[in-house]
């Protein structure tokens, strides 16, 4: 008897933690502990256990195998969620006749042969277990032909493969798996109910349909079409499975990614950070064509979306990247859901400094900055809500807060130079308020720059400005935030080193012995950090000096922190987070507060400003700066034409 899957096991162990050693001694005396050969079926479904998890698990395996020979068209038919069938038909290659045997056996491929072609295997499958596992926890049926045939072959598994049957078939192989975990009850009251199961595979799909734009996926369920995604050959209708599968406001929102250095090329599609989800269910990121969870890819985004998403938001992306396969192990995970990369430091600078760059340059006037969907409806909603009944706050109570003192705005002095450079300087006329109207002049369209011109100021809080495509309404403040907070980082960072304050009483930590190791070795590194910190024992560190910067900071819990950066990463960028943290918050303190009146030069500067900063469509919270009103969604608006 053994002790793995026994019966009654539950209770079993129960009662043998409540024994004495030697009461469970004498038990054990009592019950068969040799080893011995398992039979293959129980290996198949002990296999089965780490592969097959659910109706997906059995929808993935088989689509790859699909698309590994070569399928340009996959079919998936699924009842009851994949529970009870999920039929899967390719136009592939096909299996021989001969091979049909070894298809169902265990550790069976055509996929790689020696030792090299695992390392730079290029296949989504390779380790020849995904059929027999499948075939010994469900009802299988393989239907199968190869090119130029004149018939083709069906076998059945069911506790053992069937003999061979002539049968009619196109080129291509038909899986029919019945019956999921029918015979393990165990694993088949894991599942969840039929809708579940059924989400899980549509989002598996949505993972491989991103990946291969030039195949065909059908999706049926209980006999109805869930999706139909076409087959794309040119890389200009990629946005049309793009929008298939993540929507249309993703495809709006997107600007297009593309750099290739030291070997790697990263290229794709990142949404903007102003369209960002309260769940990281929009993140799709490929190795080699295959969809991969990795924790160093991971860290790099989230550190390159750092400094301008808001709290607990996350980022939309569907990504490829590509490298030479034997820099990276896809052999590190059941599932084939996770690699290990040869050089992860490398990788990781890599998409961190690609995403990090492209996102700075993101400037007004680059891809969709129209409002979201439904914002129309929510203005329209609201207006017919007023219109019910008497507004609260009227105008005439409208109390403005204490005016704000003068502070260094340095708009006025580069207001002249703003409309010298567009050409408005002659044109400009005076109004009796002394603000400069441009729109007396007949400037062009093509002159008009991405943000407009300003119209006017709506309660010393926003600027409204006119564009070529229609209202700009901009978040005085949080604009003014983010152009002085990118000047302080520019300003510090130009310094080159970071200015160093000797602490009155030295910290003493207690530390791991591998910590105080990464002290002593990377001492060089954290005096460019403007930290003096050295072993004061085997477990111990002592900081005496820390940057200036941090003076009245909790010094003692970033140090940690970066230590524990090093330990899973291999650098950390802390101190720099920290620190422009600090720049964050004297930024806010710095700009243009709520009800300050903004001439027109002023706002119109301001515009300029935005255009030519990095990352302005944020502010240093993450909050957007500036929304676009479409002259469509003002017509929509006022119910123009419908």
């Amino acid at each position: 008897m053994s002790l793995e899957g026994a019966p009654g096991q539950s209770a079993f162990l129960f009662i043998i933690r409540a024994l004495n050693h030697k009461q469970v001694t004498e038990w054990l005396d009592l019950i068969d502990m040799h080893i011995h050969q398992l039979s293959d079926q129980l290996i198949n479904q002990i296999a089965a256990g780490e592969v097959i998890e659910r109706p997906s698990s059995v929808v993935k395996e088989l689509v790859e195998n699909s698309l590994d020979a070569g399928a340009s068209e996959i079919t998936i038919d699924l009842a009851q969620g994949g529970i009870s069938r999920i039929r899967v038909r390719d136009n592939g290659c096909g299996i021989a006749r001969e091979d049909i045997p070894l298809a169902l056996s265990r550790h069976a491929t055509s996929k790689i042969q020696t030792l090299d072609d695992l390392e730079s295997v290029a296949s989504l499958g390779f380790r020849g277990e995904a059929l027999s596992s499948i075939a010994s926890v469900s009802r299988l049926t393989l239907n199968t032909c190869t090119a130029g045939a004149s018939q083709g072959w069906q076998v059945s598994y069911d506790a053992g493969v069937s003999d061979q049957q002539p049968i009619a078939h196109p080129q291509g192989s038909t899986i029919d798996v019945r019956d999921l975990f029918f015979n393990v009850p165990a694993r088949r009251k894991f599942l969840r109910a039929e809708k579940t199961e059924l989400k899980h595979i549509e989002t598996l799909l949505k993972r491989i349909g991103l990946s291969f734009f030039d195949v065909d996926f059908k999706l049926t369920h209980n006999g109805k079409q869930v999706y139909h995604w076409r087959a794309v050959d040119k890389a200009s209708e990629h946005p049309v499975r793009l929008q298939s599968v993540c929507g249309q406001a993703f495809v709006e929102n997107a600007f297009i990614i593309e750099r290739e250095s030291t070997g790697l090329r990263l290229h794709g599609w990142v949404a903007q950070p102003t369209f960002s989800r309260s769940q990281a269910d929009m993140q799709y990121f490929y190795v080699n064509g295959r969809a991969v969870r990795d924790k160093v890819v991971a860290h790099a985004v989230r550190q390159a979306f750092g400094d301008v998403l808001y709290h607990g938001r996350h980022p939309a992306f569907v990504l490829f990247l590509a490298l030479d396969p034997t820099t990276v192990d896809v052999n590190v995970h059941p599932a084939k859901a996770e690699v290990r990369f040869r050089d992860s430091r490398l990788v990781h600078d890599f998409i961190y400094q690609t995403l990090h760059r492209a996102i700075a340059e993101l400037r007004p006037g680059d891809g969709s900055t129209t409002a979201p969907s439904g914002f129309v409806d929510k203005l329209r909603a609201a207006a017919i809500h007023a219109e019910a009944g008497p507004i609260s706050g009227p105008t005439g109570e409208y109390r403005a807060s204490p005016q704000q003192s003068a502070i260094a705005l340095e708009l006025n002095d580069t207001a002249a130079a703003y409309q010298k450079l567009y050409g408005f300087e002659r044109q400009n006329t005076v109004t009796d308020r002394g603000n400069v109207d441009i729109f007396a002049s007949d400037a062009s369209a093509n002159e008009v720059p991405p943000l407009g011109f300003a119209l006017a100021q709506l309660h010393g809080l926003f600027i409204l400005a006119q564009n070529k495509e229609g209202l700009i309404i901009v978040d005085t403040h949080a604009a003014h935030e983010r152009i002085t907070y990118e000047r302080m980082k520019t300003a510090y960072e130009q310094e080159g080193r970071l200015l160093q304050q000797p602490l009155l009483v030295p910290v003493t930590l207690h530390v791991s012995e591998r910590e105080v190791q990464i002290v002593e070795e990377g001492k060089a590194t954290f005096e460019t950090m403007g930290f003096e910190v050295s072993p004061s024992g085997p477990e111990s560190i002592i900081i005496r000096q820390i940057p200036a910067i941090l003076q009245g900071a909790d010094v003692a819990s970033l140090l940690r922190d970066i230590l524990s950066d090093f330990l899973a990463h291999g650098r950390s960028n802390r101190l720099e987070t920290t620190i422009n943290e600090m720049l964050a918050s004297m930024a806010c303190y710095g700009s243009v507060r709520a009800n300050r009146k903004l001439v027109m030069a002023e706002m119109n500067a301001l515009l300029r400003e935005m255009e030519t900063t990095e990352r302005s469509g944020q502010c240093n919270h993450g909050r957007p700066t500036w929304v676009q009103l479409s002259i469509a969604q003002l017509d929509q608006l006022f119910l123009r034409g419908q």
